[in-house]
């Protein structure tokens, strides 16, 4: 357990707002649920520094857990019973019985995210008892949804850690943030485990590097906490644009880059996924990644995609952009170990560079900029002393990330939504993040 102190700092201001955010969910939970002991969990978003779509490919990434979180109040109950509320009205109350076997609510509901993670705490780890749960994840202090900060996932790991701690089990935090990855194909998505690895295992102050590939035998995933440089904020700017679906384009990355696996393989059949590039040089592979491969095009050559993506989503019938994806995931895992480096030896203006880099390879590679955030990049980079703008998260709308000298950030917060606005007419949320702590239950608001 940790105290609010711990989590969001000492500034007294910051920590009084915090206090009220804590006791108006209390409060609310009360309405819904009646009064008695409760436990607070809160888990973070992340913003990823550099690493995008690898982590899917046994790659590396750098991701930062964010002071903005996912409040998750719970109360256990005496039966298998999980009865949700939500702070907020758009999101209707909801209940299900716990069980190695949930079905799911309409596509797109919020607790089909809850969902995913009961079934599969039921199914992993034995949990049976359920519990009655009110979610705040409000603005200013929750975590921006669509805009790529990992709000779906924090809201699946806040479900697991409750019911763990609900269940009386003690999970190893690793196990758990595998299993929490496992649990979001419950709602067809197919990603990796970057974004539960930075919820649960993330410390204040650092970024968090993974390698998303667990050793042979052991199981286990190298990680490791790299401090950040304190004369730098990260600051993310949400471009206020979300894409009404990325399910079907996210799917057809994951298509993507298995095909290319699959490709590869013919060749070279040691590799299991893009990360086992590493090493062989460009020029003995590229020839077996066509510019545009159609499903057909691919059965043609033994390669199942229905096979390849495991039973999820599959993609539209369009051409897979084979070449283009695979150079991104083998030239961003060279610059995430690459950042690693830089940021040890506090050379920022190296890890400024591969920032830049990463940006260019999502953009051009992995097609998953947009107008609006190539124009919140530029603007960010006219701001004196600025480093690493970029797009971070799934891409398609969403956020950018920069790293601002902590003297230039009032200068950054103003110019850059402004100038925004006048470019696209759009209005942009720019807001200072903290390396904050993984899931954590708060020790002042758990109350028996």
């Amino acid at each position: 357990m940790v105290e609010l102190i711990e989590i969001y700092g000492s500034d007294l201001v910051h920590s009084h707002r915090q206090e009220e955010r804590y006791e108006q969910a209390l409060a609310l939970f009360s309405e819904a649920f009646g009064s008695g002991p409760v436990d607070v969990f809160r888990v973070p978003g992340r913003v990823n520094l550099i690493g995008e779509h690898t982590d899917y490919s046994q790659g590396y990434v750098l991701p930062v857990a964010l002071d903005r979180d996912v409040l998750f109040i719970a109360r256990p109950r005496t039966d298998g019973t999980i009865r949700l509320a939500n702070a907020e009205a758009a999101f209707p109350p909801e209940s299900f019985v716990l069980s190695d076997a949930i079905s799911p609510a309409v596509h797109g509901h919020w607790s089909n995210y809850v969902r995913g993670a009961s079934q599969m705490m039921a199914q992993r780890l034995g949990a049976t008892r359920g519990m009655d749960v009110l979610v705040d994840g409000r603005a200013p202090w929750g975590i921006p949804r669509g805009a790529g900060l990992s709000s779906s996932s924090a809201l699946t790991v806040a479900a697991a850690v409750a019911l763990e701690h609900v269940n009386g089990l003690a999970v190893d935090r690793q196990v758990l943030a595998e299993a929490c990855g496992y649990a979001e194909w419950y709602v067809g998505t197919r990603g990796g485990i970057m974004d539960q690895f930075a919820a649960l295992l993330s410390h204040q102050g650092h970024a968090l590097f993974l390698d998303c590939r667990p050793e042979a035998g052991t199981g286990r995933y190298h990680t490791q906490a790299v401090p950040l440089p304190p004369e730098y904020a990260i600051v993310v700017v949400n471009s206020g644009v979300r894409h009404r679906n990325t399910s079907p384009l996210f799917n057809t990355r994951v298509a993507e880059v298995r095909s290319a696996v699959a490709l590869v393989q013919q060749r070279f059949p040691q590799v299991r996924s893009l990360r086992d590039l590493e090493g062989i040089p460009w020029e003995s592979y590229v020839d077996l990644l066509p510019e545009e491969q159609s499903p057909d095009d691919l059965a043609q050559r033994g390669i199942s995609l229905a096979t390849l993506m495991n039973g999820g989503i599959m993609p539209d019938s369009v051409n897979l952009q084979v070449r283009a994806r695979c150079r991104h995931v083998t030239g961003e895992n060279a610059r995430v170990l690459a950042a690693v480096e830089a940021l040890a030896q506090g050379d920022v203006e190296r890890l400024a560079k591969l920032m830049r880099e990463a940006h260019a390879s999502a953009r051009d590679n992995f097609d998953i900029s947009t107008p609006e955030l190539e124009s919140l990049v530029r603007l960010a980079e006219e701001i004196p002393g600025v480093k690493g703008a970029r797009l971070t998260g799934a891409g398609w709308g969403g956020c950018i990330v920069a790293l601002v000298p902590v003297t230039s950030v009032e200068t950054f917060v103003s110019r850059v939504p402004q100038g925004y606005q006048r470019a696209t007419g759009l209005r942009a949320e720019a807001f200072v993040c903290s390396a904050g702590h993984g899931a954590s239950r708060v020790t002042e608001y758990t109350r028996s």
